[in-house]
């Protein structure tokens, strides 16, 4: 007979929890405890352990592919710098006020890669369908903007409910049109 840990009362062989106390008893050979013979278990452990790095050291082998020296090219952000052409109706294009911010209404924005001959091309069908005050403007020289566009505009106006109150009109030539703040 052997003595409880905690309070110190009697213990049978065998028993799982001490009487007095409550307290569950360690046993050997109880659920949960550690095997027996620890030997047999470290091995099965390191033999599936060899196993596991062979066969990943096998599939890295087999799907490795050949080192090439081959260039990988990166292109960056920025605007490209295009040519603007000379436009043959010139006085038809609306320009933008120099040093002035209003609000405007945007048909299109055409990327600059696409060439400011779109934008004129879109402005001048935008005035055979009746709009006036058609123009392009290059939003990279507008902070208010998203860079790198040519932005096909009709009107400068003072507020957002100006240009807001001639959007239909706009809308009736290219279903996309909207307000925009132009800031310089």
């Amino acid at each position: 007979m052997t003595n409880c840990p905690r309070c110190g009362g009697g213990v049978a062989v065998g028993q799982e929890y001490c009487l007095a106390c409550g307290l569950r008893l360690p046993v050997a050979g109880r659920i949960g405890s550690a095997p027996p013979d620890r030997r047999k278990a470290s091995v099965a452990i390191l033999l599936a352990a060899l196993v596991a790095v062979g066969g990943a050291a096998l599939a890295i082998g087999l799907t490795r592919e050949t080192a090439t020296a081959e260039t990988i090219v990166t292109a960056t952000g920025g605007s490209e710098r295009v040519k603007e052409p000379t436009v043959t109706n010139a006085s038809q294009l609306e320009q933008w006020p120099a040093d002035r911010s209003g609000w405007t209404i945007v048909l299109v924005s055409i990327p600059k890669v696409e060439g400011r001959d779109a934008a004129v091309a879109r402005a001048a069908d935008a005035r055979r369908k009746g709009l006036k005050a058609v123009g392009v403007l290059d939003s990279s020289k507008f902070a208010s903007l998203h860079p790198g566009y040519w932005m096909v505009f009709s009107g400068s106006y003072p507020s957002e409910p100006e240009a807001a109150s001639h959007l239909r009109a706009a809308k009736s030539v290219q279903r996309a049109a909207r307000t925009e703040r132009v800031s310089t």
